[in-house]
């Protein structure tokens, strides 16, 4: 099997994350924070040293980690407490002897000043149009409290910042979320430009580093990152299961997650120190335990080997399909500048997505059983994203995504360019 399926999940893992999570549950069955004994301190030492591992590979060791089963998890908790504690949740205004919830209204007008001013009583919420459905649908569902509003970008992937300065001055940002990576095409958003802008009107920025984090290379120390993003499983490297989020230790979010932490358990209030209050119940350990594997091989091969690998298996399928008039690259364009970075992937992460010319009949959506029977192993559809692809043009069927890893090996784009000649012969 030619594993192409990496923006998913990557695959095969590092030996050492399997040898690791092999000696180490077999070894250690103590809950982190749970007791005094020495399985539980060796479980709590090992997340420990995994939250400065993570904190040292984002350049940020002032920040603080948060642990959770996923990304989406992640952003389910960023998003939906920064929306309870901007309406009140967790700190209800006392008016007439009644406890009640402040109205939106109250809510905008008890903003800070750089943030008021904007004619629309919903909060304004600025997205990229590449977003995941960890963060859209969660958006939606509160869509009676919220406006949701795309930054704008051209059809050549470039990020229109007059218009998007010219917006924000109409409708100023409350929050401003971006995933750094398209999880359809692969494209990088230019995240520090977008976030240093919104900073300038107050605005709180999260961003969703599923498909970057242990790839690029950035500082997460800059004040411009309130909230920031990582899934375990994907270029990290590591196992599922296991995710979570880096935040300034500053920012006021409440818990929208409660449980048992081993700490205060006095109080029904969840704790207010950091990280208790947000890592409710038994942490995956195994997980965690996988995770420190993986950021030390990492730092072993280093980024500029991990990332240097990305763009080659991106210019490797380019080349392929570049052969076979049927299919089309999506988002491949040029941008205004001429720049052709996301030709040889300096701009983009190592994910390919393709659709075929109507005339052969096949659907993207149809596309990924194609692939499988010739044991190519790709996502095909939407990727769970219909805002990119309703960007990108390419709904309601969406596309077929290759996408690379370190491990994507030579054979595996000869197996993939001969399933691209057999199906050529069947069309």
């Amino acid at each position: 099997m030619a594993y192409f399926d990496n923006a998913a999940t990557t695959f095969p893992k590092p030996k050492d994350v399997y040898d690791f999570m092999n000696e180490f549950y077999r070894s250690c069955a103590g809950n982190a924070g749970r007791g005094s004994y020495s399985q539980a301190a060796n479980s709590a030492a090992l997340t420990e040293e995994t939250r400065k591992l993570l904190l040292h590979l984002f350049h940020a060791p002032s920040r603080q980690v948060i642990f959770t089963p996923s990304a989406t998890i992640a952003l389910n908790m960023i998003i939906q407490g920064l929306l309870a504690k901007a309406l009140g949740y967790g700190a209800p205004l006392v008016l007439r002897n009644e406890v009640r919830r402040m109205t939106v209204r109250e809510a905008r007008n008890s903003r800070p000043a750089e943030r008021q001013g904007t004619p629309n009583e919903k909060f304004t919420v600025y997205i990229s149009p590449f977003e995941h459905n960890a963060v859209t649908r969660v958006l939606s569902a509160y869509k009676d409290v919220i406006q949701i509003k795309i930054l704008p970008v051209t059809k050549e992937l470039d990020y229109d910042f007059e218009k998007m300065k010219r917006e924000f001055e109409d409708e100023k940002p409350d929050f401003v979320i971006v995933s750094h990576a398209s999880n359809v095409i692969g494209f990088i958003s230019p995240v520090e430009k977008i976030f240093s802008l919104s900073k300038k009107y107050g605005a709180i920025t999260v961003l969703d580093m599923a498909q970057t984090a242990g790839l690029v290379d950035i500082s997460l120390a800059s004040e411009i990152f309130d909230f920031v993003v990582f899934a375990g499983h994907k270029t990290l490297y590591g196992p599922t299961g296991i995710g979570g989020f880096v935040m300034k230790k500053e920012c006021a979010l409440p818990a929208v997650l409660f449980g048992g932490t081993g700490f205060e358990s006095e109080s029904q209030r969840m704790p207010e120190s950091l990280p208790e209050r947000f890592e409710a119940g038994t942490q995956n350990i195994l997980g965690i335990a996988g995770l420190n594997a993986s950021l030390k091989w990492i730092s072993g091969i280093g980024l500029d080997a991990l990332r240097k690998k990305e763009s080659e298996n991106r210019k490797r399928l380019l080349e392929i399909f570049s052969n076979y008039d049927f299919v089309r690259v999506v988002g491949n364009q040029e941008n205004a500048e001429g720049n052709k970075g996301n030709k040889d992937g300096e701009d983009f992460v190592g994910i390919v997505s393709i659709v075929f010319d109507e005339a052969t009949g096949i659907a993207s959506d149809s596309a990924g059983r194609i692939f499988a029977e010739r044991n190519i192993s790709v996502r095909s559809g939407l990727q769970c994203a219909p805002f990119a692809h309703q960007f990108l043009r390419t709904l309601p069927a969406g596309t077929v995504r290759f996408s690379g890893s370190y491990f994507t090996a030579e054979e595996d784009f000869e197996e993939a360019e001969r399933a691209m000649r057999e199906i050529e012969g069947e069309i």
